[in-house]
């Protein structure tokens, strides 16, 4: 035990453990170390060594502290570390893991930054370095921001080559033979004469060692796993209908909740009558919550129909109460006292359309829904001295920091187990969920109480996206665009997000420019003016966020400047265009397209391209104007990711976020009336049915010199394109979301 009990006492950086005469190894790269989580809660013989991979008599494990809301988190972490660990995908279990600061994400700091994704100098370098130092300050384990990939393409695969070598050290010492003369396979090591030695068989040896810091990661000429085409772990459980989800969770003695809050986000509760749902069947408690009632029933659809027979009165919104003046204030923000933020000024706008023939144009964006297939729930059990909470959560520690808040029990004994999401699109950044079914739990300590919000109770009061405004002013010159001058006004989606975890924003909010500022485009007369518009309804991350509106107002508006001057679209981009693998991307998407091949009549294409999150996406789609309206043909899609870790997930994450974008540009939208959101359910807030859907072709660059993430950037540019498509079918313009507004689809 002498050994094991020193071993136990050691943290590494990122953390490093033995576990039961099993052994767990991690990554060991910076200056000051975490404690390691997996030091928490041994048992007798137990010693911990590391925190990504555990190796013990039940096989190899690893820790996936990204969430997986459908996007194939945990397969693409499964793959980085595979490879250099030297097993098979099928050899490996999966495990979120409990939270913990020392699974910090390192990649998600480097999009506040004031610094365009294609600025290479010092002082950009330095200042994300400085921002994903914050992000470790802080513990920020949060999942989003097309991160995944990003933060964890290295780290997990040094923590395999950590684990691989470590493993050999160990076969070593139970043979006898050099490590030099060792090799690996398929979750073994090999001895020169063909003798195999399963990893498992070797735990206990590799225990007692100190893992092997200084490793070399595989050259990727030799990459078995890593950038090709696999079966996602998860997908025989969901083609059988036998995958688990948060919504699934049960636990003994479990009781149901549902509450109903003021649908006037925000607004207070002025009375209520609960007679008729108390005396319902299956009802056991109806209790006060911050804001409004919730029911406790011994199921969820009891829990339901008793909440939707309790009488309150509901006081008024503190928004405005009709869309009509939620665009006013957006309008009114178009004013130097409102300006957040002039990333972008270059040449002289002002001079430029001094006397000039000035094009001008104003864009809209509305707000919208996340609404992820799967009902938001959260099960929470409170006792004296623990909590524990079972949720799909893409921000683990918040929900620790806020529920320990909540009920005073330490924040190391607020466990939370992160539970398989079937969708979020950024909704489960928020926590709302949880906090409800703490404050009911606290009611009724020792019992676990499951709360299921109705999908109508989540609709009207989802954190939507925000709502967005632009105005475009350029000329053009020679056949070529002159000057391009792009206003947008939103509010604070950051400060409203940051403010329901306590948190303030101290400077600008990136996000109301992001997808517009930072395009590498060499346009004489350039500026991009974001207006922080005054907090209106609640708004969240949605899907690429700030880009999901700008993308689209900067390059349908870059597309009406090209065609003022008579230019092709697709040529005009190419020559603004400074930065090459950008230019590739464009470049792929018109051979990919046959972009200037004739096309019969009726039809038209159109190209979008935006960069966002640091990823150059660059998108035509082709439609048809048909008597009944507009068909969408096909779509042409190009990347550039640095690196595609899994083609076939690469595939299928492009052509869902194509999808995605193209349904809500078509037809949907969140408005307010009464202060009340008007769309309560999927058959008002509809999207993309399976036989509107276009042809999805996709290709993935890998020219850039930063491996990025894909969750998120194939959004912004589809609607551009959409819009673009079908102004080259029509002649008609179409300047705002939703589009069914304006013209027919089939």
């Amino acid at each position: 035990m002498g050994k094991l009990k020193t071993i136990a006492r050691r943290t590494f950086l990122i953390g490093s453990a033995a576990i039961a005469g099993g052994v767990a190894f991690g990554v060991y790269r910076y200056k000051t170390p975490y404690a390691n989580p997996l030091l928490n809660d041994l048992s007798e013989g137990e010693a911990a060594l590391t925190a990504y991979v555990k190796i013990d008599a039940s096989g190899i494990t690893l820790i996936t502290p990204r969430a997986d809301s459908g996007q194939g988190a945990y397969s693409v972490q499964a793959i980085l570390i595979a490879e250099e660990l030297d097993v098979e995908l099928d050899q490996i279990n999966v495990d979120p893991g409990m939270p913990d600061k020392a699974y910090y994400n390192t990649a998600l700091g480097a999009d506040g930054a004031p610094f365009a994704p294609t600025d290479d100098s010092f002082a950009a370098n330095t200042t994300r370095t400085v921002m994903d130092s914050l992000m470790k300050f802080m513990g920020m384990q949060i999942t989003g921001g097309s991160t995944t990939v990003p933060d964890s393409y290295e780290k997990l695969r040094v923590a395999g080559a950590v684990a691989r070598e470590t493993l050999k050290m160990a076969a070593a010492e139970k043979t006898g033979i050099a490590v030099a003369d060792l090799t690996t396979k398929a979750g073994k090591v090999i001895t020169p004469d063909g003798t195999e030695i399963r990893y498992e068989d070797l735990a206990a040896i590799a225990a007692t060692l100190d893992p092997v810091e200084d490793v070399i990661l595989r050259d990727p000429s030799t990459w078995r796993i890593l950038g090709k085409q696999h079966q996602r772990s998860d997908t025989v459980a969901k083609s059988t209908g036998t995958q688990a989800y948060g919504i699934d969770f049960k636990r003994d003695g479990m009781v149901h909740a549902m509450v109903r809050t003021n649908p006037r986000r925000g607004g207070e509760m002025i009375s209520f009558d609960d007679t008729d749902a108390k005396a319902m069947r299956g009802v056991q408690k109806v209790l006060p919550i911050t804001g409004g009632i919730a029911v406790v029933a011994d199921n969820t659809w009891r829990a339901i129909q008793a909440a939707n027979a309790v009488e309150i009165e509901w006081g008024t919104a503190p928004y405005p109460a009709e869309m009509d003046a939620h665009w006013q204030a957006l309008s009114d923000s178009f004013n130097e006292d409102q300006q957040d933020s002039r990333q972008r000024d270059d040449g002289d706008v002002v001079a430029a359309m001094d006397g000039a023939d000035v094009i001008e144009a104003e864009y809209r964006a509305p707000y919208l829904a996340h609404a992820p297939l799967e009902p938001i729930s959260a099960v929470v059990e409170v006792s004296e001295d623990r909590v524990d909470v079972w949720t799909g959560t893409q921000i683990p520690r918040f929900v620790q920091t806020n529920v320990s808040k909540m009920t005073g029990v330490d924040f190391d004994d607020v466990h939370v187990h992160v539970l398989m999401m079937g969708g979020s699109f950024g909704h489960r950044l928020e926590d709302r969920v949880v906090k409800e079914a703490t404050e009911i739990a606290m009611q009724m300590p020792g019992v676990a109480v499951k709360l299921t919000y109705s999908r109508e109770e989540d609709m009207a009061h989802n954190d939507t996206r925000q709502i967005a405004m632009a105005r475009g002013r350029g000329t053009v010159k020679n056949g070529q665009v002159e000057t391009m001058d792009l206003g947008i006004a939103m509010p604070s989606v950051v400060a409203s997000q940051m403010g329901r975890q306590g948190l303030s924003l101290p400077g600008p909010d990136t996000q109301i420019v992001a997808g517009a500022w930072e395009q590498p485009l060499s346009i004489p007369n350039y500026r991009i003016t974001g207006y922080r518009a005054p907090e209106l309804a609640p708004i969240s991350s949605w899907r690429s966020v700030g880009a999901s509106t700008n993308g689209f107002f900067h390059d349908v508006f870059l597309d009406e400047l090209i065609h003022a001057a008579g230019a092709d679209q697709m040529e005009e981009r190419l020559r603004l265009c400074w930065h090459e693998p950008s230019r590739k991307v464009l470049e792929k998407v018109a051979e990919m397209s046959s972009w200037g091949a004739p096309l019969a009549p009726n039809k038209g294409r159109g190209v979008g391209f935006c960069m966002s999150f640091g990823v150059a996406v660059a998108e035509v789609v082709e439609v048809t104007n048909t008597e009944d309206g507009i068909k969408l043909d096909n779509v042409w899609v190009a990347a550039e990711v640095g690196k595609v870790v899994d083609p076939n997930m690469f595939e299928n994450m492009v052509q869902g976020g194509v999808n995605w974008a193209l349904g809500h540009a078509i037809m949907s939208e969140i408005t307010y009336s009464d202060g009340m959101t008007e769309q309560e359910n999927f058959d008002m807030f509809e999207s993309l049915r399976m036989y509107q859907s276009p042809k999805i072709e996709v290709a993935g660059l890998e020219n850039g010199d930063h491996v990025r993430g894909m969750g998120e950037p194939m959004v912004p540019p589809a609607a551009a394109a959409l819009s673009n498509a079908i102004f080259a079918a029509t002649g008609q313009r179409i300047r705002e979301m939703p589009m069914n507004k304006f013209i027919d689809f089939v």
